[in-house]
């Protein structure tokens, strides 16, 4: 176990800066200047300038430098943000750089090496350690003297990293804050009962409860959850109950990455909270619930989630779907789709009645898609009606109701009693069965617009459901405006995107052929701190669309041969997905391992 130092040596008062040892050299704003007038970042009369203020607003002379927001004199003349210069210096100066990314970082372990006190008194933060070594990163990276009596102390090897002050400061407050909470939760449940190893035992202590769950340091932990999703653009938060640790997950642009490990007592407390806000029955752990909550991020802006809970071997484990108000006001090209998807798209949902499908899995951004398109279509002369299992977002324009199963009030029963509310556009979460499938189709022909999804692999697959669920095709037939097949895509990250060649093997297996590799723009990502080393930051969508053309409608109708009515498509501009999946990788949008690993190569 690693020995925990304390700051209790020597401490100074709060707030006071630090007089270095005679051996420790802290960096000057002056000698900084005058490298970037030597490296050619900058004229000497601004570095001149800057160096007469001596302002005491800032804490590190590279904050002082950020703040005047240069741009730099050699091209491509990018801002150098404080980031960039600390990335810089360390590279001037010879020594290893580290942008702090707080998912890489284990927080219980890192903050069991000093305690909060010893961090601050040398500005310093705990970033990683092994059996061999603690790294340690600084904005002071020739500031030292301490290495030594830490190394005594923990009896490890101490590495230094040069890192971005802001950050140093901000994470030392966050990672023992949440630190402090996490233990004085844990501590709070010592001499309960001993943790459940099955769901059994789970659901009789789930009656006496172990910790409380607004207790203000599960508040605390509930509340940098919320902030640090929000933050890292998470899409889902994931809450885990394993055997022996609870583990916390954020799905960040359609990959989930592990941020948490937390105590089990902790952790349950924790979805309780959550589920108390959430209005959901706190005591029934035995069978899944459904609920919502409405909060805010750090800068004001609202958001919603959507919560799931489900009855695991170890406990509750509970999902949140963080849905961004944003997204309803997108224009659908904002969306990543092409301008001849957005005309087809038009052609089909712009009709006064029909029904236009959507199909992709689950994750796709299906619901983005119809929210968006039904934002534009909701005007005060429209009456927009959906039925939905669950309400993926509360909307105000639309008039939403939500499936109820316990009470016979499925898809169908929804359609048929929304049809008495004189709408004009209905959207129908998903079809599922015959009956719900015929009300949809009766409903477009009656002259409604009908929206809705289907689970299918492309377009064509579409309408083979449709057929096998026993749709009459005439009508079916008469009733389609068009479908929609989408997919989610990760994009190059735009700050380390650089243009490369890929290997002929990879390009053999996307199926590119070599004259269109001559002519591709293939770029990948390199991994920076702005991507968190993925290479991939933002996603777009890919779809493939059809239209409805008489010569369609009449193939279809006679149940042609798939490649006969693929011709047909094709002859009026049809884009497939795997096609429209290329495209973006030779234009350097995303890569071909990404395409490869949405889209099947047909």
């Amino acid at each position: 176990m690693t020995t925990h130092v304390t700051g209790t040596t020597a401490q100074p008062a709060r707030g006071a800066p630090q007089r270095p040892a005679a051996t420790d050299r802290r960096l000057r704003l002056d000698d900084i200047l005058k490298l970037m007038v030597a490296d050619g970042l900058i004229a000497s009369a601004d570095a001149e300038a800057l160096a007469r203020t001596r302002t005491l607003r800032f804490e590190h002379p590279l904050e002082a430098i950020a703040d005047q927001k240069w741009k730099s004199a050699k091209p491509p003349n990018k801002m150098m943000t404080l980031d960039w210069l600390v990335e810089w210096l360390a590279g001037k100066l010879g020594v290893p750089y580290l942008h702090i990314d707080p998912l890489k970082i284990d927080l219980s372990a890192v903050t069991a090496t000093m305690t909060n006190a010893y961090a601050e008194r040398y500005r310093i933060l705990p970033v990683a350690v092994d059996r061999t070594t603690l790294t340690v990163a600084t904005g002071e990276p020739f500031v030292r003297s301490f290495a030594e009596e830490l190394e005594k102390i923990l009896k490890l090897d101490v590495k230094f990293v040069f890192s971005n002050s802001q950050d140093i400061r901000r994470y030392l407050g966050e990672f023992y804050n949440l630190s402090r909470s996490m233990k004085k939760a844990q501590d709070a449940s010592k001499g309960d009962f001993a943790y459940a190893r099955n769901f059994e035992q789970l659901v009789e202590l789930g009656k006496h409860g172990q910790l409380d769950a607004n207790d203000q340091h599960i508040v605390h932990i509930v509340d940098w959850l919320w902030q640090y999703a929000f933050e890292q653009r998470a899409s889902d938060i994931h809450v885990e109950p394993k055997r022996d640790v609870g583990m916390v997950r954020f799905r960040i642009d359609g990959v989930l990455h592990q941020v948490y490990q937390i105590p089990p007592t902790v952790l349950n407390a924790m979805t309780s909270r959550i589920k108390i806000l959430a209005r959901m029955d706190v005591v029934e752990k035995r069978r899944p619930q459904d609920g919502r909550i409405k909060t805010r991020t750090a800068d004001g802006v609202e958001v919603e989630l959507r919560l799931s809970t489900l009855p695991t071997a170890f406990g509750e484990k509970l999902v949140m779907r963080i849905f961004d108000p944003e997204v309803l006001v997108r224009d659908f090209k904002e969306l990543g789709f092409s301008e001849d998807d957005k005309k087809r798209w038009d052609d089909m949902t712009l009709k006064p009645n029909g029904i236009v499908l959507v199909t992709g899995p689950t994750g796709s951004g299906k619901t983005t898609t119809l929210y968006s398109t039904l934002k534009t279509l909701a005007t005060i002369e429209v009456n927009v009606c959906t039925i939905e299992d669950p309400i993926e977002m509360v909307e105000p324009s639309f008039n939403q109701m939500q499936v109820q199963q316990q009470i016979d009030l499925g898809f169908a029963e929804g359609v048929r009693a929304l049809m008495r509310q004189d709408p004009d556009i209905i959207m129908v979460g998903e079809i599922r069965d015959l009956e719900t499938a015929e009300m949809a189709v009766q409903s477009a022909l009656t002259g409604h617009l009908v929206f809705t999804t289907v689970h299918a692999n492309n377009v064509f697959d579409v309408m083979g459901r449709f057929t096998n669920m026993g749709v009459d095709s005439y009508s079916f037939m008469s009733a389609l405006n068009g479908i929609i097949a989408q997919r989610l895509v990760r994009l190059n990250c735009p700050r380390c995107a650089t243009p490369y060649r890929p290997p002929a093997d990879l390009l053999a297996r996307s199926g590119v052929d070599k004259r269109a590799a001559y002519t591709a723009r293939f770029r990948r990502g390199l991994g920076c701190a702005h991507c968190r080393g993925s290479g991939y930051k933002g996603r777009r969508a890919i779809a493939e669309t059809l239209g409805m053309s008489d010569r369609m409608r009449d193939l279809l109708g006679e149940r042609a041969p798939i490649s006969q009515i693929k011709a047909e498509a094709r002859e009026t501009g049809f884009v497939g997905l795997r096609e429209a999946a290329l495209n973006a990788a030779m234009s350097g949008d995303t890569t071909l391992e990404e395409i490869n690993r949405v889209t099947p190569v047909e």
